[in-house]
């Protein structure tokens, strides 16, 4: 008898569960469906982007994400890939991390429509090869863009600085210079010579650098190198062993920092009452970068989480969370942003006025951006540039190109 209750409680609970949820889910089968995504955000990036992964699981409440975060996600997404044990998702935070999975057979084709998403976010990187089926086939979505080409003041202390880059080398101003970043210290320096190079040899060069048809030793790429040291000149002292977070913080003691919005860690409250503010070196190229998700795995529930990830809602409510994230996809308009600073950065992205470049690092090989990176620490602790730059044209011999030439590096919003 006692073994019947033992049989019969259980049937009788589950009975009751079916009830409830009025779901044809077998008795010992688990009601919902987990997505797994690697990322690589902390603080206020991540929780931007809970809060959009809260609003999935209440529009979906079957299905519950759960964030992996890791600072070192190439090495732990390669050791998962490696071992069979992928995530569904995973950020990828360069077009030629997506051109690098695509090619080795890891990341699977999205049934996702990036028309919205304006050039170059929904070209480069994310299109099959001539090794792949088919033409045109999305393989990752940027969930979050970027301006680097910009530089920061403390309107406060600092009169407007001239918007251009020979004459902010001739002004000397005081720079504030962190390098230090984790598994991906360096790249900060890495980002301005980038946009030296652009400014100064404009695209055909870059583009040339970026693929690796161009020398590292010598011509514009040994020019945007000098270009820089003497742009920075004492600020590289100790910068290598400085986060490059709190280096803006000591903003007004020094007059500038470089790069994206997000990544000076300002107050929100100070940036829209207009305290600190850009300007952008002159011409009609910006350098800019998203992170983008691409899937790994047959997961279906995958496929409903990066669908919702890369829809024009999703991504009207990312923008006005923490971290001043910014949206490829046009039909996010600049009306859309709750912080005018950031909602004018975005405005680069809705017109014909500027030509945009992805990251020269993030197009190339990971591993040659890696020795990029470790080579701005080393010059940047007093090494020569010289015997640092031949080392890297060493490099990309060795590891040839990263991705398919077709696909544009630069283009037209």
């Amino acid at each position: 008898m006692r073994s019947t209750r033992r049989l019969t409680a259980p049937l009788v609970r589950c009975a009751l569960v079916l009830g409830l949820l009025l779901a044809p889910v077998a008795c010992g089968e688990p009601a919902d469906s987990k997505v797994t995504i690697m990322v690589p955000w902390s603080g206020k990036e991540f929780e931007a982007f809970y809060a959009v992964v809260e609003a999935f699981e209440r529009s979906h409440p079957g299905i519950d994400v759960e964030p992996q975060v890791t600072r070192a996600l190439t090495q732990q997404l390669d050791a998962a890939v490696a071992a069979d044990a992928e995530p569904d998702l995973a950020v990828l935070p360069s077009v030629g991390a997506i051109a690098k999975y695509q090619q080795e057979g890891a990341l699977r084709r999205l049934d996702v429509d990036t028309s919205d998403y304006v050039q170059p976010f929904r070209g480069l990187g994310m299109h099959s090869t001539s090794a792949t089926t088919g033409t045109g086939d999305v393989y990752a979505v940027p969930v979050k863009a970027d301006v680097k080409s910009l530089v920061w003041y403390d309107a406060t202390a600092t009169a407007k600085p001239p918007a251009d880059w020979a004459a902010l080398r001739s002004r000397h101003y005081t720079w504030c210079l962190g390098l230090e970043s984790g598994p991906t210290s360096g790249w900060p320096g890495a980002d301005w010579i980038a946009d030296l190079l652009l400014a100064g040899k404009g695209v055909d060069a870059y583009t040339a650098w970026a693929s690796g048809d161009a020398q590292w030793d010598k011509g514009p790429v040994h020019g945007a190198w000098i270009a820089w040291g003497d742009l920075v000149g004492n600020a590289v002292k100790g910068a290598a062993r400085t986060d490059f977070r709190a280096a803006v913080r000591q903003m007004p003691t020094c007059s500038l920092g470089h790069g994206t919005l997000s990544a000076m860690d300002f107050d929100a409250a100070q940036v829209r009452k207009r305290r600190y503010l850009y300007v952008s070196p002159p011409g009609r190229t910006l350098q800019v970068s998203a992170d983008f998700v691409g899937k790994f795995t047959g997961n279906e529930s995958a496929d409903e989480f990066i669908a919702y990830l890369a829809s024009t809602p999703a991504q009207r409510m990312w923008v006005n969370r923490p971290g001043f994230a910014l949206s490829a996809d046009r039909q996010v308009a600049v009306a859309d942003y709750d912080d005018p600073v950031q909602g004018g950065i975005a405005g680069m992205f809705h017109t014909s006025a500027y030509t945009l470049c992805f990251s020269a690092a993030d197009a190339m090989d990971p591993d040659v951006s890696a020795a990029f990176y470790r080579a701005v620490l080393e010059y940047a602790d007093g090494a020569p540039e010289g015997p640092l730059l031949k080392a890297l044209d060493k490099v990309q011999a060795a590891l040839g190109l990263a991705r398919s030439k077709s696909p544009p590096l630069c283009a037209a919003p």
